[in-house]
């Protein structure tokens, strides 16, 4: 279905286009950027709240702006489709998300415009930075560059490591803290309560009002206006109270708050700003999902809704005839309830992430045991290592690509002095749409070669709670890691009686004559539907579920090489340094020969796409284990990867 834009919108192929018009048109502008994302998102999917908190911003600040030349960068990237569809992506933004479509984030290959990649937060303010001390550099003193970030990633440390050394420094850049009081949940912490202060403020406010009304009135240019502006400024911080100044005391000029939604007012604000050197902050209100009601009161669920009905605002569901299977996520939610009622020893931490992780649950009926502590993935591990020194079990609970960002807390501070961190990294594996960005496939290689660390993975449900059981038992003295996949497990009857796993045991799920396969974690399914699928052909595969890829299961190891000379291994994680390697490193430390193809992730950064899509393309799908079988089977003795 073809998706009409807005009489002034379908004539706005760049910043260009939009400069020609009249700042009395902007409004309708807005309106018709709001109206065309929520027409498109609504029908073709993705990210949705943020984007509409941001469309009065998005237009003010390119048709205030030079972009690309100005550098402009989108913190996280979620509230960028305004930002693509003024840019010259407007008739293809409904393949945004898709396979071979355009990126859900700001990618740099895919547009001038999209001056820094993104995905994970907090980002923005060092890189306009960069770029801003790249342009004095090279003599490019007209060069502007802002870094758009919000108040959750405001919390992150990286933030204010950047802010720290932006004060130092002559560099002409703004930052614009869009504040809305979300990011996916609920924002925490002090920085959020202080933000309130500011932008509540009546005598912060009106003075604030008052001086940008004088400075209004005075003449243009020359030292009266400058010194002037000096004092009225240094009259002010008289005024505001102590817990105002944080950016004042970093030595960012501190500009608002202001209406974000009123884009006159935004485009006279940032008109004035381009003008005053050095760095500064631009405090900004919105309301998230705004211009749709529904998105404006729950902003949690419908920041990436799915499919839905514009009009009523009902989400579309799929439906079943049969009982279908838990989401492993929440799988991890309900069982972590189960063990801490148990066990008083157990807590739940993650950053930021309760309701994609599931750890929602644990904090609605155990809340002073289940924390969100924010955006900031290195505090969340380092305070879990702390909790585990006094003998707590603390299941820290954050995304495969996010643990990224602590790994020097996972080694320096969990990993050395071997402490039960319990680390359950969701979303392992290929996420889908979200793409490259959250991909969840370092993670074993990463976890594999730290001394002292366990690393596993369910192939379902059951074995999911079995692992998470083991892990908080007291007779586990070091960190823990348990890792799956985005979506669906394999039972529909998920709620099993949990059991102790010994560590480091594999499994062999069934017995074979011609070739072995060997599994870790969810892809063991796939497996399995090849096996079956090749039944017909008198092809009989045995099937070995590996558990763990730290540590090995030598005894199980030992049998399949005895047994076979054609291997197979399967992983949803990067075959550099995986589970696959881990195979071949035991084959050449015993001395045994075998042919061994390893399927998982290549080594290439993988687009976004649906996740039956990817799994195909990266050839680990039941169709592509079934025709590697095949393969293998006619092929002589060789070792490869």
């Amino acid at each position: 279905m073809k998706i009409e834009p807005g009489a002034l919108l379908k004539h706005i192929d760049s910043p260009d286009d939009l400069k020609k018009l009249g700042k009395e048109e902007l409004y309708k502008v807005c309106d018709e950027l709001r109206q065309y994302i929520i027409d498109v998102v609504s029908v073709h999917g993705g990210h949705f709240a943020a984007s509409l908190g941001v469309v009065e911003l998005s237009v003010a600040l390119h048709y205030v702006y030079n972009t690309p030349y100005d550098q402009l960068v989108w913190d996280v990237g979620h509230q960028a489709y305004g930002h693509k569809i003024l840019t010259g992506r407007r008739d293809n933004f409904h393949t945004n998300r898709k396979y071979g479509g355009l990126s859900g984030f700001p990618k740099r290959s895919e547009s001038e415009y999209d001056t820094f990649g993104v995905g994970h937060s907090s980002t923005s303010i060092s890189a306009a930075l960069g770029m801003s001390i790249a342009a004095q550099h090279k003599g490019e003193l007209d060069r502007k560059s802002v870094a758009v970030i919000g108040d959750g990633a405001m919390t992150a440390g990286m933030v204010f490591e950047a802010m720290n050394h932006a004060g130092v420094t002559d560099s002409d850049m703004l930052i614009i803290l869009n504040d809305n009081c979300m990011s996916i949940d609920p924002n925490v912490g002090a920085l959020t309560e202080y933000l309130t202060d500011i932008s509540t403020s009546h005598t912060y406010n009106k003075l604030k009002g008052e001086i940008w009304k004088s400075l209004g009135k005075l003449p243009r240019g020359g030292n009266f206006t400058r010194k002037v502006a000096s004092r009225l400024e240094q009259s002010i911080k008289g005024f505001i109270n102590k817990r105002s100044n944080l950016f004042e005391s970093m030595k960012i000029r501190y500009f608002g708050p202001i209406d974000g939604h009123n884009i006159t007012k935004l485009v006279d604000t940032l008109n004035d700003l381009r003008d005053i050197p050095g760095p500064k902050l631009l405090h900004i209100i919105t309301t998230k999902g705004k211009g749709y009601a529904l998105a404006e009161k729950d902003q949690t669920t419908w920041h990436a809704p799915g499919l839905f009905d514009k009009v009523t605002g009902e989400i579309y569901k799929k439906t079943f005839d049969v009982p279908q299977p838990p989401k492993y996520q929440d799988v991890f939610g309900k069982t972590i309830i189960e063990l801490a009622e148990k066990n008083d020893k157990i807590f739940g931490i993650t950053p930021a992430m309760p309701s994609g992780s599931s750890l929602k649950y644990m904090m609605d009926v155990m809340p002073k045991r289940a924390l969100d502590v924010g955006i900031c993935e290195q505090h969340a591990v380092t305070l879990s290592a702390g909790m585990a020194t006094q003998g707590l079990k603390v299941f820290c609970n954050i995304y495969s690509s996010f643990m990224q960002r602590a790994y020097d807390q996972v080694v320096h501070d969990v990993a050395i002095q071997s402490l039960p961190v319990v680390f359950c990294l969701d979303r392992a594996g290929l996420v889908g749409d979200d793409g490259p960005t959250h991909h969840g496939v370092y993670d074993i290689a990463y976890m594999r070669c730290i001394p002292n660390m366990i690393v596993s993975s369910p192939m379902n449900e059951a074995e999911l709670r079995n692992l998470m059981y083991t892990a908080q038992l007291d007779t586990i003295k070091q960190p823990f890691v348990i890792r799956y996949p985005r979506g669906e497990g394999m039972m529909p009857e998920w709620k099993t009686a949990m059991q102790e796993i010994e560590i480091g045991k594999g499994r062999k799920l069934k017995e074979g004559t011609d070739i072995a396969i060997l599994t870790f974690g969810h892809p063991g399914n796939f497996a399995a539907a090849a096996i079956r699928n090749l039944k017909a052909e008198g092809v009989n595969p045995g099937h070995y579920d590996l558990r763990f890829a730290k540590p090995l299961d030598h005894e199980l190891l030992h049998e399949v090489f005895k047994s076979y000379k054609k291997i197979i291994t399967v992983e949803d994680g990067t075959i550099v340094g995986g589970i696959g390697s881990a195979v071949l490193e035991f084959m050449a430390e015993h001395g045994y020969q075998a042919e061994v193809k390893i399927l998982g992730i290549p080594d290439r950064i993988v687009e976004h796409g649906s996740q039956k899509q990817l799994h195909h393309e990266c050839h680990y799908d039941a169709d592509a284990i079934a025709e590697s079988i095949r393969e293998m089977m006619k092929e002589s003795l060789r070792v490869t990867q």
